[in-house]
């Protein structure tokens, strides 16, 4: 029996067209993962995320690193908002240390913010303040670490001193990577850290948290209080972690916002 070549290319092309069809509408019940938006604290920048951003696009999320101003809680918050504003589609918004803060407030009332991840973050309460927070609970020795420029209204930029970096911020950094972030550390002015925060976002939005427990910055006693108050749906602590958590472990710092990102 002979077969024409045209009916075997029809066939073929039929069972293509087929295939191609079924994943297409296969393809339209695939839910699109949500943009995980970084925001990091002061005395970095938005590298000090690059592990975690691996690790977050290796596993299919698209992901933005807010570039956080450093001058003040409200302008950085607006500052982070219009990047929120940015993105398409439900969002999770990760912060380090005072970006925990900006993020409350640049989040507080947005719908598209599915999940808060604080990562040895602060998480204030309206009216409350970073260095209010700091000083909840002993144990935090940045004071004893910081330089201090004028900026002629009244206002400082304050740094951690190069040579007291690694030991206050990052403790578990190579020698190496600690001195260049060191040198690269961004300073922050000091009215952000005593300004009063807005309404807070995690009274409405679902939260997770990472305590780092060797953090000389923002106490783990702090975390942990702040963890519970925000009712976490998870809250992970790293026993041995510096404040540069996310750069020592990149991966668990990973791990829970994607626990955020896929939460029910």
């Amino acid at each position: 029996m002979r077969v024409r070549i045209s009916t075997v290319v029809a066939l073929a092309a039929a069972i293509v067209l087929t295939g191609t069809t079924s994943a297409a509408v296969a393809g339209t019940h695939v839910k699109a993962k949500p943009t995980i938006v970084l925001v990091h604290g002061a005395f970095a920048d938005s590298a000090s995320w690059s592990g975690v951003i691996e690790r977050l696009q290796q596993r299919g999320y698209p992901v933005v690193a807010a570039a956080n101003p450093l001058r003040g809680l409200g302008s950085d918050a607006a500052s982070v908002r219009t990047v929120i504003d940015s993105v398409s589609g439900p969002i999770v918004l990760a912060g380090h240390s005072y970006g925990g803060a900006v993020m409350t407030n640049a989040a507080a009332g947005d719908p598209d913010v599915k999940a808060l991840v604080y990562i040895a973050a602060f998480a204030p309460d309206k009216g409350e303040s970073a260095l209010e927070l700091s000083n909840k609970f002993p144990g935090s020795t940045l004071g004893d670490t910081l330089a201090s420029v004028p900026l002629g209204d009244g206002t400082n930029d304050l740094s951690i001193r190069p040579n007291l970096f690694r030991q206050q911020f990052a403790g578990d950094v190579s020698k190496r990577q600690a001195s260049l972030m060191a040198v690269t550390q961004r300073p922050i002015r000091d009215a952000a850290l005593s300004a009063g925060s807005g309404e807070p976002a995690w009274k409405k939005i679902p939260s997770w948290f990472l305590v780092a427990g060797a953090d000389r910055n923002i106490p783990p006693a702090a975390q942990r209080w702040m963890a519970d108050r925000a009712g976490s749906r998870a809250t992970v602590e790293i026993r041995k972690a510096s404040h540069a958590v996310g750069v020592s472990n990149p991966g668990p710092v990973a791990d829970l916002i994607v626990r955020a990102a896929t939460a029910r």
